[in-house]
């Protein structure tokens, strides 16, 4: 099994299509897809009855609602991905688009806002479109989820179907952007967590 970047707007392959989305996509969904891929290349190793599928298994973007085109990572951030072992150097933001939203078989978001953004552009994309801290607890704490484990495809259907059985705090990550560099700590941190449960579900 292995993961990579897909930034362009046509599937290239039949892997399993994961976008996040943010605002500037400089700060926190390129943060939650560079986590993202590196928690399914790690989660991955680890199953050893994995499918092998003679290409790349999940196809992980990120973009934003009013993303700055081709800007690097927002620096504290970028500095939060490298503490967390992750590489922003070659990374450069994109702006969201409707085609984006149809190819992905997933949709993460920063915020219900992000959310709200991306089904009125794409209406369809309802069932599978979920705050990135909504889907986390939905496939770590709803036994229905968690059973589908192993097959994307049921979790993410089984996910929308128990949406109303997440139970949170807070369903939005908040913006880091142009705050001290402990809140883009704070960001890292629950966005790692959050991409570990996903990764693991997925897998």
């Amino acid at each position: 099994m292995s993961t990579t970047s897909g930034r362009d707007d046509a599937r290239t392959s039949d892997a399993f299509s994961i976008l996040v989305i943010c605002t500037a996509n400089i700060c926190r969904s390129p943060m939650a897809e560079h986590l993202l891929r590196m928690s399914l290349d790690c989660a991955g190793s680890m199953v050893a009855d994995a499918p092998a599928t003679g290409g790349t298994r999940f196809d992980v973007s990120s973009a934003g609602v009013r993303g700055w085109t081709d800007a690097e990572m927002d620096p504290p951030a970028a500095a939060e991905l490298r503490r967390l072992g992750g590489d922003p150097a070659a990374f450069r933001a994109r702006a969201f688009t409707t085609a984006l939203a149809r190819r992905a078989d997933l949709i993460l978001t920063a915020t219900r806002d992000h959310r709200r953004f991306v089904l009125e552009a794409a209406p369809e994309a309802l069932r599978k479109t979920f705050t990135l801290l909504e889907f986390a607890s939905l496939v770590s704490s709803v036994d229905a989820v968690r059973e589908a484990s192993g097959d994307p495809a049921e979790v993410v259907r089984r996910a929308a179907s128990h949406r109303g059985a997440a139970r949170m705090q807070a369903y939005d990550l908040a913006d880091p952007y142009g705050q001290p560099a402990e809140a883009h700590r704070q960001m890292a941190d629950v966005v790692s967590s959050a991409m570990r449960y996903t990764a693991a579900a997925l897998i």
